[in-house]
């Protein structure tokens, strides 16, 4: 009689060398990990989450983007999913936002983004973190048009966008507003947000969502 042993599939660690099939196997195997990425084929595990180095920025973040995507039919946000991007790179990115029809992204039959989304948001402790690095270039490389970095330790953000395949910082108005070039009316108070000054931010946004760009974009998002 055939005896068949079952096949053991490694453990996920960071600083593991793996293509993209790969690192899926092992980490839809790891239930017990709650964020793992892929960045230029080496493995990053999340650390502990800490409240105000992540946590809070996280969330003043998705409350930014919520509110645009709510008043956006036709773009949707995420929050820590996973992009398939290219072989050697899977990120799970703080937040994004995608263009749902027209884009330059799609929801794959297994429920995963594969593509780069128009825009990207990583929250990360410092200008050391990997975000402004390997993580960038990923993004770079395979057209993610916009990238937002929040490092919390320095209070700076820095937004970048995607022109003739290099990422140029974008720089606020004269109100210290910084708006998004792919997404009309996507206005930030850069200095209000680090602040934590979240009213302020969203009547800013406001005035993004009421401008005439806005409408131009919206009345063309969707398939008439």
């Amino acid at each position: 009689m055939a005896v068949t042993q079952k096949l053991i599939v490694p453990p996920l660690e960071g600083g593991d060398r793996l293509s993209r099939d790969e690192f899926e196997r092992r980490y839809a195997a790891s239930p017990h990990i709650k964020k793992a990425e892929l960045i230029e084929g080496v493995v990053y595990m999340a650390a502990a989450v800490r409240f105000r180095s992540h946590g809070q920025p996280h969330g003043r973040i998705i409350t930014w983007l919520g509110v645009y995507e709510a008043a956006t039919s036709g773009v949707a946000l995420s929050d820590n999913g996973t992009v398939r991007l290219d072989e050697n790179n899977e990120p799970q990115p703080d937040a994004l936002l995608r263009i749902e029809i027209g884009g330059n992204s799609r929801v794959t039959d297994d429920d995963y983004i594969e593509g780069a989304p128009e825009l990207v948001v990583e929250i990360a402790a410092s200008s050391a973190s990997y975000d402004l690095y390997d993580k960038k270039q990923a993004y770079q490389r395979n057209g993610v048009q916009e990238y937002l970095v929040w490092q919390v330790f320095e209070q700076k953000l820095d937004w970048f966008q995607l022109q003739n395949g290099n990422y140029i910082l974008l720089q606020p108005d004269e109100n210290g507003v910084v708006k998004s070039l792919i997404f009309p009316g996507l206005w930030l108070a850069v200095n209000e947000l680090l602040s934590g000054n979240m009213a302020t931010v969203l009547t800013v946004l406001q005035e993004g969502l009421n401008s005439p760009e806005y409408a131009e974009f919206i009345k063309n998002l969707l398939p008439q």
